[in-house]
């Protein structure tokens, strides 16, 4: 089974692929999409989108994952993130794949084994779980485990 782990944002969309057969995991591929603050937001979302579903196209994914939203303290950053996230699932959707949501706690238990993890204890515990593996940032990092969050949580899905 292929996964695609996502973690939407406006400004960095991070996305990572592995594959997983029953406990096993390997890396495939990760990235990140990165938009520009001064670009209208409308051109912001559809190049996630447009990026997203280049990822589909070139990893055929069997399913997909992504955090569940959150609530920042910012009303407006909590809406920018909710745009995100739905051109990220509009994107799946378009391709008729199927999107399992996780919330954040429950990727960093899934990863280190406790849902209250830094980023620091997740990003040690992928350079365990996928040795070798080149990641491109924070948010590809991020993605990635909820890549095999997912491959955990919901593994006859």
């Amino acid at each position: 089974m292929i996964i695609l782990g996502l973690d939407p944002s406006l400004s960095c969309t991070g996305w990572g692929v592995i594959r997983a057969e029953g406990s096993r995991i390997a890396h495939i591929a990760n990235g990140q999409i990165k938009t520009s603050a001064h670009a209208p937001m409308p051109d912001r979302l559809a190049d996630i989108h447009r990026a997203i579903g280049g990822v589909i196209a070139q990893h055929r994914p069997t399913r997909a994952a992504c955090e569940e939203v959150f609530v920042n303290k910012n009303p407006q950053s909590t809406l920018k993130l909710a745009q995100a996230r739905g051109v990220v699932l509009a994107a799946c959707g378009a391709t008729g794949l199927e999107v399992n949501e996780h919330a954040a706690r429950l990727v960093k238990k899934a990863v280190v084994g406790t849902g209250g993890a830094e980023k620091a204890q997740v990003q040690a515990m992928l350079g365990i779980l996928l040795p070798g593996a080149d990641i491109a940032g924070a948010d590809a990092a991020d993605a990635l485990a909820v890549a095999i969050a997912d491959a955990h949580l919901a593994p006859s899905r």
